[in-house]
């Protein structure tokens, strides 16, 4: 047992002081299979779940009530009695109930049953219990708003990539991120967390810090492609190892402080707001840490030997190139003779030999 704690801080300790050279071109065909089944069942639950979208996204009808410590159960039979079983609840923190319903702003009889009957539950009076009703045009502004700001990430970002490395670190710095989107999003439909503004801010966030990873690793990759002729899929994959702990140490370091906003934020503080935040934080810088390099740098190996037909292991020197054009004379065999009687390849006529004068 000794030793075998022996050898894995040995090892722990030589990886992160950058000594070991981890095998990425075998881990990345075990990549390749599990995002794969990650994205099929994110995108599953995203098209067959849906999003819990809050009111503000969707409108309706909602109350507020402090009603302390009574369960959703017993808040959802109160409910029952006023024909509001179906009703979504939700904790705010603090003994706050927020309170859904499908009932017009209008029907002043049935909103006031609802107020009635939560108020009736907590022991309070109906005028402690608040009522508001939200259209859904502010919510599809925000949503407008968003998508607009993502097309315009994704082409400003993919034009600066292509112009200040190349086009395949382009593509496969898009395809990372939407990597990291599309699972964060699955996450919310799978596990059925409220997307919230604080949300898609989080959301939004997550893209900067995504990029940020991809392209330190693309920096790295680009560097040793300048100054090393081995195959390029070598490089990536020293180009990998060499920034693994780098990034290792990045998300450490940032997910430290999202992992106190959620612990503190939600069981101390009772701040649901900074558990919709750091949620979706969470899962993304996760998520970008492990497409940046499972992701995005095979992705860009692979492209690479895609338009240049390097074969795995074959040096850059070696790279097979297009074979040269005969000319016309060597094509028809046909060119000026020379001297010695050998047909040239020369286009035009020899010089004729001096006379010598006698």
């Amino acid at each position: 047992m000794n030793q075998r704690n022996t050898t894995l801080r040995g090892g722990l300790r030589r990886m992160y002081a950058n000594q070991v050279n981890l095998d990425f071109e075998r881990l990345w065909r075990f990549s390749v299979v599990l995002s794969v089944v990650v994205l099929l069942i994110a995108g599953g639950a995203w098209l067959f779940r849906g999003l819990n979208l809050v009111i503000e996204f969707e409108g309706g009808t909602f109350w507020e009530a402090p009603l302390g410590e009574h369960s959703i159960a017993e808040i959802r039979d109160a409910l029952a009695t006023v024909g509001q079983a179906d009703a979504r609840i939700q904790e705010l923190g603090g003994g706050v109930v927020r309170v859904r319903a499908e009932v017009a702003p209008g029907n002043t009889t049935a909103v006031s049953a609802v107020s009635a009957a939560l108020a009736n539950l907590g022991g309070i009076s109906p005028n402690d219990v608040s009522f508001s009703a939200v259209g859904p045009s502010w919510g599809a502004e925000i949503t407008s708003k968003a998508r607009l700001a993502l097309i315009v990430f994704f082409i400003v970002i993919a034009v600066y990539i292509w112009l200040r490395m190349e086009w395949k670190m382009a593509v496969s710095a898009l395809v990372a991120v939407g990597h990291d989107i599309l699972v964060t999003v699955g996450f919310y439909a799978l596990f059925g967390f409220e997307v919230t503004p604080a949300t898609v801010i989080a959301f939004l966030t997550i893209l900067g810090y995504s990029l940020y990873d991809t392209l330190v690793v693309f920096d790295k990759i680009r560097g040793n492609a300048r100054t090393r002729k081995d195959p390029y899929f070598e490089i990536v994959t020293r180009s990998v190892n060499e920034v693994f702990m780098r990034s290792i140490n990045t998300t450490i370091t940032s997910v430290l402080p999202v992992l106190s906003l959620l612990i503190i934020g939600r069981f101390v503080l009772g701040a649901v707001t900074l558990q919709e935040f750091s949620i979706a934080l969470l899962v993304g810088l996760l998520a970008g840490t492990y497409s940046s390099l499972f992701v995005a740098s095979p992705l860009v190996a692979w492209l690479h030997v895609w338009v240049t037909g390097e074969r795995p292991g074959q040096p850059q020197h070696e790279r097979r190139r297009p074979a040269a054009t005969p000319s016309r004379a060597a094509r028809s065999g046909s060119g000026p003779v020379g001297r010695s009687g050998v047909t040239t390849s020369r286009s035009y006529p020899a010089r004729p030999a001096k006379k010598r004068r006698k």
